[in-house]
């Protein structure tokens, strides 16, 4: 606001310098002339002649003094301008400018000058995830691929019994899905970061949705004998079922992952005005502070000793789905006690 202040005031006195101006070039040449007028009695054609020359050298006065101000008011900093968007069209994001007044003070070239730096920086920085993510996205197809390579090489060469031929191909086929998984969110990231996903908004019974997305993770749960407690109220939702699945999915299956045999697993919903609140809470390992701010990260992964598979896109594919969607996720966890993921979602609908 006060930027925007101090931009007003700097054009309204260019207007009033400039009228100023012209205003004092019209009364000179009007003094001008009277005296001319007085000491040649009327002559008009020296009158012309002068006043034609008077008029010639005030145009050319205020010619020169408008090119010195456009010289060092527009044409030197579009100039740094121009030289730096250049640079930048070319691949060097490292381009900064500074600013010609002091912050409180700026005028639009200032203006357009911390943009254009910010716009760098960003552009620097998408460079750099790119060139991550890339690294990222070879590495995890890596793995897949390599387990694929080496148990069909040797399923091909196998002499053994039927159960070992069995494990094989059973290998094979989890890699294969790990495999699907990855390159599946990889493409749904790229849709929603580059916005050409078209929501296609409905309405949806949330409690039906949450239950059944829970009831495909049962015999995960029983095989680890982890208990589940479910608390839902009955919410109806304006939103997008398909990305919702995504959202609930994820997070389960995270409960699940990062649970002990026989912990324990809540998931609740609850309705809170004209939103919708879903807790996914857990009693595992839990997260550091450090990985908790980092956890929506592509290919960010808490455990590094990578005991549990994954590859990282999981929750950064929530985050997006979320932001999307227009609602909010948090992590509230301890190191070693578990963790709560909160889903708020907007969209609620009163019947």
């Amino acid at each position: 606001m006060k930027n925007e202040n101090t931009r007003r005031l700097k054009s309204f006195l260019g207007y009033t310098i400039f009228f100023i101006t012209i205003a004092a070039v019209v009364m000179i040449a009007v003094v001008i002339y009277d005296r001319i007028n007085v000491k040649t009695q009327g002559d008009r054609f020296t009158i012309s002649i002068t006043m034609f020359v008077v008029i010639v050298f005030l145009a050319l006065a205020c010619t020169v003094v408008d090119a010195i101000r456009r010289k060092i008011m527009v044409d030197r900093p579009a100039k740094r301008i121009l030289e730096a968007t250049q640079k930048i069209a070319s691949g060097d994001f490292s381009v900064r400018i500074n600013t010609y007044h002091p912050y409180g003070k700026y005028d639009e070239y200032d203006l357009i000058i911390e943009n254009l730096n910010e716009m760098a920086k960003e552009l620097s920085k998408n460079k750099v995830l790119k060139t991550d993510f890339i690294s990222n996205v070879s590495h995890e197809l890596k793995t897949p691929l390599a387990v694929i390579q080496n148990y069909a090489t040797a399923l091909k060469n196998c002499n053994e019994d039927k159960q070992t031929q069995k494990n094989y191909v059973e290998t094979i086929l989890q890699a294969s899905k790990n495999l699907s998984a990855l390159v599946t969110n990889v493409l749904s990231l790229n849709k929603l970061e580059n916005q050409s996903v078209k929501l296609e908004l409905q309405k949806f019974n949330l409690t039906e949705g949450l239950a059944q997305a829970v009831l495909n993770y049962e015999d995960a749960m029983e095989k680890k004998g982890i208990e589940l407690n479910c608390n839902f109220d009955d919410v109806t939702i304006y939103s997008a079922p398909n990305y919702l699945e995504i959202i609930f999915n994820n997070l389960i299956s995270n409960a699940v992952k990062f649970t002990s045999k026989g912990g324990k697993i809540t998931v609740n919903l609850k309705r809170e005005n004209d939103k919708a609140v879903v807790q996914v809470k857990d009693n595992g390992c839990g997260i550091s502070v450090e990985s908790g701010a980092r956890i929506f990260e592509k290919f960010y992964q808490c455990d590094t000793a990578h005991s549990q598979k994954g590859n990282g896109l999981g929750l950064a594919l929530v985050k997006k789905v979320i932001d999307v969607l227009g609602g909010e996720i948090s992590v509230n966890s301890t190191l070693g006690e578990g963790s709560t993921f909160t889903v708020t979602l907007k969209g609620v609908i009163n019947e």
